[in-house]
């Protein structure tokens, strides 16, 4: 007798810092839904983005490939329809696959495995976005992160985020309903729903009803305090250049406001998780369903100075990854391991062969991880998008983190005994034996040149087309869920400036 898959629920969260998810949610987050969750999972408090950017981490967290294998390099390059995802290994298996939400695809593919989307996206689909490393330094202002996020925080009853996430809420849980009505159905197949949002990524603002449980909190100030621009190392100084610190006078109390919000965003977030979860147990399809919770890279959340993501550094670096239901044994397991790794592990809990999956993901399988085996390879990790001008890489192995771009000195990092990142060892003569394993990794995994010139070719590319396109009769590739979604949230003919003060009520506050 064939044994009945089970059904698989994801929920993705967007710049949802893992380092506040140490063995779960902190103990001072309010977030009994994830708490509760967190208790019957597998716990990976080390998990770490393939990419810390939306689309390109979003695209490696789906297909379990790097960005120098998806293509996906930036928030505006286009994810290649043949590159198989979990939605695609779990379709070919048998599985109904759904997406309510965001998953940042760029290209006319606005699919990508999955039979149905329930929502548009809430940013666009098109070019628009791609960086140039041809004009090294240049900011594009009415799209590039500025640091308006940090000192506009406050509260707010609604957003453009708001709505969105409140709308990918309403339907996934609407999607719930309908596969419930059909669990008892002859010939129903297993299926697999993925719900996407968009929090508690910035803007920083917040329901006042979220935003009251944080009045006391203790940990409204950064543990690193700003680090002077002159003493930042050269990719966060580039950081700050890309999101205009200069132009903005950022006090503690913006500070205090910001970590704030995003607190109570979690919790927001937390709010619809418990929501999701209810709904599956009132469907009684709780005991039958793999649930994963990840996030597609961090918020530096003011540490060192830094807000967003863009960097290695752990707070845009880390990620949760938690995961419950049948198969998966609750515990903790502090390897270090990559968002890459869901979708061979997902395959090999529903007994998809691994033959037919492996060749297609530089993840690896974490099912002998809830045995409390370790990752047998180090974590690999790429960024080449804004803020950079030219590829990073790092390598997460044990207790050290390795970071190399060829325009930077490398970065060596004991994290047992230097948490916060402050003490650089790559030129300690101490740590060359390290430094020289860890350049090794680098030689025999990177062509650097290679990487990136094709980075270069893939946005030359894109400017062009994106400016023919934009000529004449326009046609958008932003999915269309039988609404005029080209016109809601976020779009290339909006100034970002102007559109998220205009979506939120009141204004300002």
């Amino acid at each position: 007798m064939t044994r009945k898959r089970p059904n698989i629920l994801i929920i993705m969260a967007d710049q949802l810092n893992g380092t506040l998810f140490p063995d779960g949610p902190a103990e001072w987050l309010h977030t009994p839904n994830l708490k509760a969750l967190a208790a019957r999972s597998a716990r990976f408090p080390n998990c770490y983005t393939a990419s810390p950017l939306c689309a390109p981490g979003r695209a490696s967290f789906m297909a379990g490939q790097l960005p120098s294998r998806t293509r996906v390099y930036d928030n505006a390059a286009e994810f290649p329809s043949d590159i198989p995802t979990y939605a695609h290994h779990l379709r070919r298996a048998g599985y109904y696959t759904c997406l309510s939400g965001k998953m940042h695809f760029v290209g006319p593919d606005q699919l990508h495995g999955f039979e149905d989307r329930l929502t548009t996206d809430i940013y666009p689909a098109d070019f628009g976005w791609t960086p140039d490393y041809r004009k090294p330094g240049e900011r594009i202002d009415w799209w590039y992160h500025n640091l308006g996020s940090v000192t506009g925080a406050g509260v707010a009853e609604i957003s453009n985020q708001m709505e969105y996430d409140d709308e990918v809420a309403f339907f996934a849980e609407q999607k719930l309903f309908q596969l419930a009505r059909q669990q008892h159905d002859t010939g129903r197949r297993p299926w697999a729903l993925t719900v996407s949002f968009s929090h508690p990524h910035d803007p920083y603002v917040a329901r006042r009803k979220f935003w009251d449980l944080y009045e006391d909190c203790p940990y409204l100030l950064p543990d690193v305090n700003e680090i002077p621009f002159s003493a930042q190392d050269p990719h966060s100084q580039r950081i700050y250049m890309a999101n205009d610190y200069e132009r903005f006078d950022i006090t503690e109390e913006d500070v205090r406001r910001s970590r704030r919000a995003y607190f109570a965003n979690i919790s927001y977030l937390d709010e619809k998780i418990g929501a999701l979860l209810d709904t599956l147990k009132r469907t009684r399809m709780d005991e039958d369903t793999i649930i994963v919770l990840c996030s597609d890279h961090g918020d530096m959340l003011g540490e060192r100075g830094l807000w967003f993501k863009m960097s290695f550094y752990e707070g845009s670096a880390r990620v949760p990854l938690m995961m419950a239901g049948p198969g998966v044994e609750p515990g903790l397991n502090s390897t270090p391991v990559s968002t890459l790794d869901v979708t061979p592990t997902l395959a090999d809990l529903v007994g998809i062969s691994m033959d037919e999956v492996l060749p297609w993901t530089d993840g690896e399988n974490l099912v002998p991880c809830f045995s409390g085996l370790q990752r047998e390879s180090p974590v690999l990790i790429e960024y080449a998008a804004e803020a950079s001008h030219a590829p990073l890489v790092a390598i997460r192995e044990g207790k050290w983190k390795y970071v190399h771009c060829a325009l930077d000195p490398d970065q060596l990092f004991d994290l047992e005994a230097d948490p916060n990142e402050l003490n650089n060892l790559a030129a300690d003569p101490a740590h060359d034996d390290t430094l020289r394993h860890f350049t090794e990794q680098r030689w025999a995994r990177w062509d650097m040149s290679r990487f990136d010139a094709e980075v270069r070719e893939s946005q030359a590319r894109r400017h062009v087309v994106y400016e023919a396109l934009r000529n004449g009769s326009y046609y958008p590739w932003d999915f269309q869920p039988l609404q005029k979604a080209s016109e809601r949230y976020m779009r290339n003919h909006m100034d970002l400036n102007i559109l998220e003060d205009s979506q939120r009520f009141p204004r300002g506050e």
